[in-house]
């Protein structure tokens, strides 16, 4: 905060799985009166998750201000018992529950793709971020799918530490990265096509979006950006938990300013693919979750696409959220 700002309360504030979170009310050196959000966070991908916030907001905000709350300061302090990591950004007053507008949300989204261009042409961060509390291998990459295969080993192997090994999900985990990964998503960077590096919130799900009660305008939070290709922000929309943003209006509204790359036909097949991330953050978050059946199914349905192999199991569409319309909170 700027020197001589004088601190008038500090309360709990908002509900977070993996942090402490607080509204700060204080008076500015002009006397002026501001409140900010604090969130701290010690334990796995605390560091990431507080520096990688305050780059991904910072980046998000540089590009089209106001969408999400201004980053001010990320740090460190040392309670005598742990080392906790923290982020300052501006509050907001949200409203989680209503739906974004659809027209000028996906018009937001589009241009924070299309204008958040990547610093150095590749796919990549300058610093480490999260999903969660999982982080990402985020080193720079020029071929998508391997960057992509770096953040899904992430998630596997953490999914793999919380939920114990598996073989035939490790079979059908290793057929998608060495045999499927590469012709769904090489595609989009042979045969003469390219994909430009852009910039993603990185987590965009109905609870990272609220209403601000002030001004009455969509705000998205809780940022983990990496440069990548621009589909992958989508996965989650495809997941079983979406409420809002499985709707179809809004992927039509986004796709009328950004058009789905060639090849146009894979667009589901690489939709389906990047909700696999997601849903294997989810069950390394949550033992036990579905999460992880869902995310299996799927690989099985893409590698019996892209890698047959006939000792892995076959997919099966009554477990397929995308076929079922099944809802899981």
């Amino acid at each position: 905060m700027p020197r001589g700002t004088k601190v008038i309360l500090a309360e709990s504030c908002g509900i977070s799985a993996w942090t402490k979170t607080a509204k700060v009310s204080v008076v500015l050196p002009d006397g002026s009166p501001k409140r900010y959000f604090l969130k701290c966070a010690t334990g796995q991908g605390a560091r990431a998750l507080a520096e990688g916030e305050f780059h991904s907001a910072s980046a998000i905000d540089a590009v089209v201000p106001g969408l999400v709350p201004k980053a001010a300061a990320w740090g460190e302090y040392y309670t005598g018992e742990s080392q906790v990591y923290f982020f300052l950004g501006d509050f907001h007053d949200m409203d989680l529950s209503a739906a974004p507008e659809p027209v000028h949300f996906t018009f937001q989204i589009a241009e924070l793709h299309r204008r958040g261009t990547s610093p150095n042409g590749m796919f990549g961060f300058p610093v480490p971020t999260v999903c969660g509390i999982m982080e990402r291998t985020v080193i720079w990459e020029k071929s998508w799918a391997k960057s992509f295969t770096h953040q899904l080993k992430d998630v596997i192997k953490y999914d793999n530490e919380t939920n114990g090994r598996w073989p035939e999900y490790d079979a059908a985990c290793k057929q998608l990265i060495d045999v499927a990964i590469p012709k769904l998503l090489g595609a989009l960077q042979s045969d003469g096509r390219e994909i430009t590096p852009t910039l993603i919130h990185g987590d965009l799900w109905e609870q990272n979006v609220g209403i601000d009660m002030e001004t009455g305008e969509t705000v998205i939070f809780d940022p983990g950006c990496t440069y990548a290709h621009n589909e992958m922000e989508f996965g989650t929309w495809r997941c079983s938990w979406a409420f809002h943003f499985n709707s179809p209006i809004y992927m039509r509204l986004y796709q009328r300013h950004f058009e789905p790359s060639e090849p146009v036909e894979e667009w589901d097949d690489r939709n389906r693919l990047y909700s696999i991330h997601p849903y294997l953050n989810d069950s390394a978050g949550h033992p036990g979750s579905v999460s992880r059946q869902i995310a299996y199914n799927d690989m099985l349905y893409l590698c019996e696409k892209y890698g047959p192999l006939d000792s892995l199991e076959k997919y099966n569409p009554e477990k397929d959220v995308s076929v079922t319309g099944a809802y899981v909170p």
